[in-house]
């Protein structure tokens, strides 16, 4: 429950690829993937947000959008394949919002020597398969009174440390490694747009840049 907040999903994407595709594609692939945090998706759906662990299910959740955004190409189906890129990238952008992969990088170094967040390596495979990577757990209720300004202060004091609330990276309030998140999402989003297109016909490309 709980999200990077749609203004950040929203920069990554015109940071990433804004260049690459139409307003017309690039408005759709927007709405399909902040539309992953409407309410209904906020439980049940871990593997929407890389949340409760649940690494697996979203590494998979990740693959079938690709797919359905190749076939729908195959379809002449433009809008389905920009809705399925836009899920696609909601997921991998929350990974770093929503898992320890951004505080385990900067381990590695020492404090005062942090490099620059625009030097983040957003698929080191050595964190990425570390048994120590894990995701914000969602304990409710009283994950809900986080998001509730009112009541945060209280939240924080009751939740535990592996929770949400206490790890993710969803906006600047969180500190100085949001910029990191955010510098670690941006990249991660031109890999992931290169591997999707990587075997499209010239045909297909047309279709899915809408250009």
């Amino acid at each position: 429950i709980g999200q990077m907040l749609t203004q950040y999903h929203i920069e990554i994407m015109l940071n990433a690829l804004g260049e690459r595709f139409s307003p017309r594609a690039m408005s759709a692939i927007i709405y399909a993937n902040v539309n992953q945090d409407r309410f209904s998706t906020q439980i049940g759906r871990d593997e929407y947000h890389f949340d409760n662990n649940a690494f697996e299910k979203s590494y998979t959740y990740i693959e079938e959008q690709r797919t359905l955004t190749i076939s729908s190409l195959h379809k002449n189906d433009a809008l389905s394949a920009w809705s399925a890129f836009g899920r696609l990238t909601h997921t991998l952008q929350d990974f770093y919002a929503h898992s320890n992969y951004i505080t385990l990088w900067l381990a590695r170094f020492d404090k005062q020597t942090h490099p620059p967040s625009s030097e983040v390596d957003p698929v080191d495979l050595t964190l990425i398969q570390s048994p120590d990577l894990h995701s914000g757990k969602v304990y409710l209720p009283f994950e809900i009174l986080y998001f509730i300004r009112r009541t945060r202060e209280f939240s924080l004091r009751i939740l535990p440390k592996d929770s949400h609330a206490w790890m993710n990276l969803d906006s600047p309030e969180q500190g100085f490694k949001f910029d990191y998140a955010m510098q670690a999402a941006i990249k991660r989003t031109v890999i992931e747009f290169e591997k999707t297109t990587s075997g499209f016909s010239q045909e297909m490309c047309k279709l899915f840049l809408d250009k």
